[in-house]
């Protein structure tokens, strides 16, 4: 099952005020960047995060889970509670690196 537009849609306003939040569709599923950092997996209608130690302590209570087949584990971020959703995607995105930009084949 694939995401829904409306879902994802609804998981960057509920993160907005962590900053310039867009969307990318990826293999059928969603990545949600924060200042151009890839910091929200978007699968099946569930959001996840990477376990990072700096989020730790806000996600002792989340669930866990794997957004696909092969993917390591990820905490699996309550979007409908706003201020805390915009804390760890917040944080995320002040310790997570950019993506790597990828070299062109001459």
């Amino acid at each position: 099952m694939a995401c829904s537009l409306e879902f994802i849609e609804f998981v960057c306003q509920q993160i907005a005020p962590a900053g310039d939040v867009r969307y990318r569709k990826m293999f059928g599923e969603y990545m949600i960047y924060v200042n151009d950092k890839p910091v929200i997996l978007v699968c099946d209608d569930i959001a996840y995060v990477k376990s990072h130690p700096d989020i730790e302590e806000l996600m002792q209570e989340a669930e866990r889970g794997y957004p696909y087949n092969g993917a390591k584990e990820h905490y699996v971020l309550d979007v409908s509670q706003a201020s805390h959703a915009t804390k760890v995607a917040a944080i995320l995105e002040r310790v997570l690196p950019y993506p790597k930009s990828k070299t062109k084949k001459k």
